[in-house]
């Protein structure tokens, strides 16, 4: 029986173009600089973005660190979102490799208004750790993809620009958030000093984040990913998926959006599923548990069927389509899906 995976769009195979462009990449040491296709895709990406330079490192959570660094010193605070990626996801390493601690704030859906971060500001007691920095993340996993207005990000730049805070965005999925609304990643990158985007999620490649921001932040962004172990030698094989999927995949990620609207009103038609598909804006999907089961038992009951998600709290379940799932799966999936949901 064929599993169809909905557990995350990390699980995605390169496909035949990507592997061949891989086998095809020119190479070098890029810790001496000197890997072309590294270099080329460094630049591409600052192009996309409007900065002026890019780092390419293993994973999102190497890069928003590496961020978190750059901006704090030992004993300063940044302001995230509760439920935000920084926060939860990434084994305390704000605490362990920065000294910083996250003062976090519960959004609506994800998402900080201006108000909420400039409320959270602190005065400058000696007692008080001192706010250095502001991260937002968008699209919003935890959230269930939600997209960040523009004007709300704009809004929330001028009040950490106004209070001297360094501003850092989370977007290892930026380009859904573009797939999504038709904004430019240029555009939605624009308040921020530095930006993370994720090459092997929707993209689909196997591995990658880059890091963008000024040319003096990714200076010292090259010194610390060589100090968390992030030093890549002939790494242009990989970079030469991530160039593959900028051309090939990016605009590919509205239909894994088309999916997850199917998915979603198919599974909030199940009498245990508490779910309104209006709240589906990309391609990741939250819904609750309201039949007394908790949600390790209902994905144990949906992988026996042949369908794959993973729990997000005790009665909450996270699903996202990518690449790799057609029209045909997502269909198949509900079916499936019926005798244990139903």
């Amino acid at each position: 029986m064929k599993s169809i995976d909905l557990r995350s769009d990390t699980v995605t195979k390169p496909s035949k173009g990507m592997l061949a462009a891989m086998s095809a990449a020119e190479v070098g040491d890029d810790v001496f600089g000197e890997d072309p296709t590294v270099n080329r895709l460094q630049n591409e990406v600052a192009d996309l973005l409007g900065k002026e330079s890019a780092v390419f490192v293993p994973s999102g959570t190497m890069s928003n660190q590496i961020a978190v660094r750059i901006h704090t010193s030992p004993g300063e605070e940044a302001i995230a979102e509760s439920g935000c990626h920084i926060r939860n996801y990434e084994s305390g390493a704000a605490a362990a490799l920065s000294g910083v601690s996250i003062c976090s704030v519960d959004g609506k859906r994800g998402i900080l208004a201006a108000e909420q971060v400039a409320s959270h500001i602190r005065k400058g007691y000696e007692w008080e750790p001192r706010p250095r920095l502001v991260c937002l993340e968008n699209t919003h996993n935890k959230a269930g993809g939600t997209v960040y207005p523009l004007e709300t990000i704009q809004e929330i730049g001028h009040v950490a620009r106004e209070n001297h805070l360094a501003f850092h965005l989370d977007g290892a999925r930026l380009w859904n958030a573009t797939a999504a609304t038709g904004i430019s990643e240029k555009d939605y990158a624009a308040p921020f000093d530095t930006i993370s985007v994720c090459l092997s999620k929707g993209l689909g490649t196997p591995i990658g984040s880059v890091l963008v921001g000024s040319s003096d932040h990714m200076l010292q962004a090259r010194r610390i990913r060589k100090m968390l172990g992030g030093g890549m030698r002939q790494v242009g094989i990989l970079a030469a998926a991530g160039l593959y999927a900028l051309e090939h995949h990016r605009g590919e990620l509205a239909q894994d959006h088309e999916k997850a609207s199917v998915l979603a009103s198919g599974l909030a038609a199940f009498s245990c599923v508490t779910l309104d598909p209006d709240d589906v804006e990309t391609n990741i999907i939250m819904f609750d548990i309201n039949d007394g089961r908790d949600a390790l038992t209902i994905i144990s009951e949906l992988s026996n069927a042949g369908v794959r998600m993973v729990a997000f709290g005790p009665k909450t379940i996270r699903v996202t389509t990518h690449r790799d799932i057609s029209s045909e799966d997502i269909d198949l999936a509900l079916e499936r899906a019926f005798t244990v949901l139903n």
